[in-house]
């Protein structure tokens, strides 16, 4: 059984598992490692990020998505009840005009959103833009060990409807 290959993109020999499964290959896994996929996939979306983002928003709308959404947010708000109660403070306090909205706090961007690094602050708030916010999550998801949640068995990101 063969258990490294060779990359054709970066010619380093790898073990199996650096590359993805594939099965339209012989061996089962795609001649790319994963971290030549990984750069790929990466400058192909930076060169095309307006028709990628056309495509995620067409994609957003189709009906297994909309449901499969509502589903997350679901499961999401009963994860932690408090998010919803925090979430609902900021937004009054912020039409009071008692909560300014500010900047993002690493690249600076107006559009920002309010992230709670503890719902037992409900207004002990950092802003992020919605990138930045993402990343915070993956990285506090990574302290913790959270992967994205999963509803019926789907995964959200990605999924295929058939």
């Amino acid at each position: 059984m063969i258990h490294s290959k060779k990359c054709f993109k970066c010619n380093a020999i790898k073990l199996l598992s650096e590359f993805y499964k594939h099965p339209a290959m012989l061996d089962g896994h795609l001649n790319k490692c994963k971290d030549c996929t990984k750069k790929d996939v990466l400058e192909h979306r930076s060169k095309n990020i307006e028709k990628i983002r056309a495509y995620d928003r067409k994609r957003g709308k189709l009906p297994h998505r909309i449901k499969l959404s509502i589903e997350v947010t679901k499961a999401w708000r009963q994860e932690d009840l408090r998010r919803s109660r925090c979430h609902s403070i900021v937004a009054r306090e912020i039409k009071k005009g008692d909560l300014l909205k500010q900047n993002c706090l690493v690249c600076n961007d107006a559009k920002s959103v309010a992230h709670h690094e503890d719902y037992d602050k409900p207004l002990d708030v950092v802003w992020f833009c919605n990138p930045c916010h993402k990343q915070r999550h993956k990285e506090i998801n990574k302290i913790l060990g959270k992967k994205k949640p999963r509803i019926n068995g789907a995964k959200y990101q990605g999924d295929k409807q058939s």
